[in-house]
């Protein structure tokens, strides 16, 4: 029987990522799709192979039940006050969440099945019913470096993550571009003509960034020409949310105990539209070869990209703009740290968030379900 599929938060930035991809790999033809909205119920909603949708009532528990599958891309709001609301009705049916307030809920199974598809096939067989999205920097990293982990060769992994505008949201998006249509506005042909000294130039932007018309509401400071040094909340031991994650998120997807991987580091926000990069410090349990490490990686799965560790290829190559809107993720930099000669390497990882940190898993997740019904 045909699976009644209830899609929520399908406007936002992941979930227009995950109806243009569902669309791109017609998903749409093997299920009974129904959009719902939080703001706009009864309103027309996405037109699907000619067939234009009516917006249902995404608070309205009665109508949710009704669906074999939710995937909801509506946030960690949303979740948590309708998933307890519907499992109490006696619901059933399978969530698939983007958002992160189920990750680590004890019944909860984190996908990312290019790295983690016998967990998810063994949380399927013993009745598991919830399936979230892992954070984006660290399954971007586990994605690049999934034939290392299948190996089991990684001891520790340090990630210093330098994370798009895309990553919060739409509003940080435009606010970014309209930090930089503001100063863009006040620079003449002269201000960028190649003569005379370039302080003056630098000066001007300078105040510019620093100026209170700025647009930094969303952020709250200037992204433009500058880095924001925390992402998250604050934990109160020097760790942000954003960076706690990693090492519990790592060893939950891979289905190992807790602190089984060590995984620390600090998440960076940088003047980046789409795409986070990761540079990753890990510690082996043996010294893996470039000529190994790529057959691992390569060997893995078909979306990632080895790129030689030399100069022009990495500046064409292992970069947002390279990657971004692909499901490619790029991994290079790759070489031995001259550390007492312990198996220490640093790496490079390169992926489209929206895309394998967002909206990739749960369509695949989607098709894991509808293949074994």
């Amino acid at each position: 029987m045909t699976k009644k599929v209830g899609l929520i938060g399908w406007r936002g930035m992941v979930g227009s990522v995950l109806l243009q991809r569902m669309l791109e790999e017609n998903d749409f033809q093997g299920i009974v799709p129904h959009f719902y909205s939080t703001s706009n119920a009864g309103s027309s909603g996405p037109a699907i192979d000619g067939i234009t949708y009516q917006l249902k009532d995404a608070n309205a528990i009665n109508s949710l039940t009704e669906m074999d599958i939710i995937i909801t891309c509506q946030g960690g709001d949303y979740t948590k006050a309708i998933y307890p609301a519907l499992k109490a009705s006696g619901w059933q049916g399978y969530w698939i969440d983007a958002a992160s307030a189920l990750r680590m809920d004890k019944d909860s199974c984190i996908i990312l099945d290019p790295v983690n598809r016998s967990q998810i096939d063994y949380e399927v067989s013993k009745g598991t019913k919830l399936f979230v999205g892992g954070n984006c920097s660290i399954t971007l990293s586990l994605i690049g470096l999934a034939g290392l982990v299948k190996a089991g060769l990684i001891e520790w992994m340090s990630l210093m993550t330098y994370q798009s505008a895309s990553g919060a949201g739409a509003k940080y998006v435009r606010e970014l571009i309209a930090q930089n249509s503001y100063i863009s506005q006040y620079l003449s042909t002269d201000d960028l003509a190649d003569k005379g000294s370039i302080l003056p130039l630098v000066k001007k932007v300078t105040n510019l960034i620093s100026s209170p018309e700025l647009p930094t509401q969303a952020f709250g400071v200037p992204l433009i020409g500058n880095i924001i040094p925390w992402i998250d909340s604050d934990l109160g031991d020097g760790n942000s949310r954003e960076e706690w994650k990693g090492e519990v998120e790592t060893n939950k997807i891979l289905g190992l105990q807790p602190g089984t991987i060590k995984v620390n580091g600090l998440c960076v926000r940088v003047g980046v539209i789409r795409c986070h990069s990761a540079a990753i410090t890990m510690k082996l349990k043996r010294d893996v070869s470039e000529t190994e490490f790529v057959e691992l990686v390569q060997n893995a799965h078909p979306w990632v990209s080895y790129v030689p560790n030399n100069k022009e290829e990495s500046i064409s190559k292992l970069t947002p703009a390279s990657i971004s809107g692909s499901l490619r993720v790029g991994v290079g930099r790759y070489k031995k740290m001259s550390l007492n000669d312990e198996p220490i390497y640093s790496v490079l990882t390169v992926g489209d968030q929206l895309l394998w940190g967002a909206a990739e898993p749960l369509r695949r997740m989607l098709n894991i379900l509808l293949n074994r019904a």
